[in-house]
């Protein structure tokens, strides 16, 4: 859609003052945090099945083991349990930062790369890992008829409260129906949120490493 690529465009040539000086804000912390590339890549599935390398800021250490996530992926998958993140409550494969950086979805903004190529946009469902694709059932593939995007209507409705089966139909409700305004909207909407789950995020590591310490008093 022309409106949908346009808005696109229009809104980083205007967050770029912005963007360039946190961006490098946030590759000089990733240098001074641990030994490795500043950027992450990754081959993700989006539009109809196209499957393309997605950018991400590095925020694991070089050589984590991925298979944990694997299989956390698929319990996820396969059961009605909230779509909380493996790292909610800490994560020693997670750099020193790290954690802040993915509570707050800043370490996708490399993901701007993919917008600008077409292979993404800025709202959108999220693009799977090829494994996770591998495992859709037919009527879940349809989430995939429109770009993948950094936000979208599953990350403003409740993201990590959400069963996975649930984000599924919020993907495809948005992929049927998608407008100008609704796009505006979830723009919108994605900052207060994004703010919200950085809270919840550090008073979760904060509740979990009390535990911690009163288990090992």
């Amino acid at each position: 859609m022309r409106w949908k690529r346009g808005l696109d465009v229009l809104l980083i040539i205007l967050a770029l003052p912005l963007l360039l000086p946190l961006v490098l804000l946030i590759a000089l912390l990733i240098r001074s945090s641990s030994r490795g590339p500043v950027i992450f890549r990754q081959e993700r599935v989006g539009y109809q099945g196209r499957r393309f390398l997605c950018f991400k800021f590095r925020t694991m250490f070089v050589g984590a083991d991925s298979s944990t996530h694997q299989g956390y992926l698929e319990q996820l998958m396969n059961s009605n349990a909230p779509m909380q993140k493996m790292d909610a409550k800490g994560d020693p494969r997670i750099i020193r930062f790290g954690w802040l950086l993915r509570a707050s979805g800043l370490d996708e903004l490399p993901q701007l790369i993919n917008v600008l190529k077409g292979e993404m946009s800025l709202v959108g469902p999220r693009p799977c890992i090829p494994y996770e694709y591998d495992q859709y059932l037919p009527w879940q593939k349809k989430r995939f008829a429109t770009v993948p995007g950094l936000t979208g209507l599953w990350q403003v409705s409740g993201k990590n409260g959400t069963t996975f089966v649930e984000m599924i139909r919020l993907d495809i409700r948005y992929a049927r129906g998608k407008t100008l305004w609704w796009d505006l909207q979830i723009i919108l909407l994605t900052v207060p949120i994004v703010a919200m789950q950085m809270l919840q995020a550090r008073q979760t590591r904060k509740s979990f490493r009390q535990k911690v310490r009163a288990g090992g008093a």
